[in-house]
């Protein structure tokens, strides 16, 4: 049953009055903008209006709500950081179905594709291999990635938010913007993407409004494994670039 265009409206602004202070963005979208460009498998299971979010986090999320967040928790019973940190400030008190960007299915697929989510909801563009019209790389795999129209390559895609059972016929389905828009840029950008992601050189593609900060680049930096330990041992979580 679709709601009230109103209705839609509270549940965004009520999301962006809680998220926005802790360096989250949320985008509202239709199921079926999401399931109209993917293959029946991988289709979220709700009616095509049902309405869903996506939550992306901007750079100044690692101060605002994750170092907060640890010092609250004082590391006691932590896996990630991260992900608890997003699952901590993402779950909003209506009845909602939360897919986060690290779950698999029982398939190993991923619950959800946060970068094709991305494209549908017009947060972020999806820049792949098929939007290059002289294709330069032959038979080599080349993975797509999404540009923020404001931070480039300095976000991230957290979580999917769908509301069973709130339609949302009222929203308008919205292109994401094209801020790479010539051919030689794209290039340029799958191939820093795909073949030196780690200089982090493809984030800045195109000009931004804010970048990770040095400590944040330390974190992400450090494997998996080490990084609850790098927190516990930086005190005050003022870290000291290594590179």
């Amino acid at each position: 049953m679709a709601a009230p265009a109103s209705i839609v409206e509270g549940f965004e602004r009520s999301l962006r009055e809680c998220l926005s202070p802790f360096g989250f963005e949320v985008q509202p979208f239709k199921v079926g903008w999401y399931n109209a460009v993917l293959q029946p498998s991988l289709h979220l299971s709700h009616p095509e209006d049902t309405l869903a979010v996506l939550v992306l986090s901007a750079p100044q999320m690692f101060e605002k709500a994750f170092k907060p967040f640890l010092k609250n928790r004082e590391f006691k019973n932590i896996r990630d950081p991260i992900d608890e940190c997003v699952a901590h400030y993402s779950f909003p008190a209506q009845k909602v179905e939360v897919s986060y960007d690290y779950e698999m299915l029982p398939n190993r697929r991923p619950r959800f594709l946060a970068q094709t989510a991305a494209h549908a909801a017009g947060a972020a563009y999806y820049y792949q291999r098929k939007d290059i019209t002289a294709d330069p790389w032959g038979n080599k795999k080349m993975y797509g990635v999404c540009m923020h129209p404001r931070y480039g390559g300095w976000f991230a895609i957290r979580a999917l938010l769908v509301f069973p059972g709130v339609g949302a016929e009222g929203l308008v389905q919205r292109d994401p913007p094209d801020c790479v828009p010539s051919q030689e840029l794209r290039i340029e950008l799958l191939e820093r993407f795909n073949l030196r992601w780690q200089d982090w050189s493809y984030r800045d593609i195109v000009p931004v409004e804010e970048r990770y900060s040095e400590e944040q680049k330390t974190y992400f930096n450090t494997p998996p494994a080490d990084r609850l330990k790098l927190l516990q041992e930086s005190g005050d979580l003022q870290i000291c670039p290594s590179y």
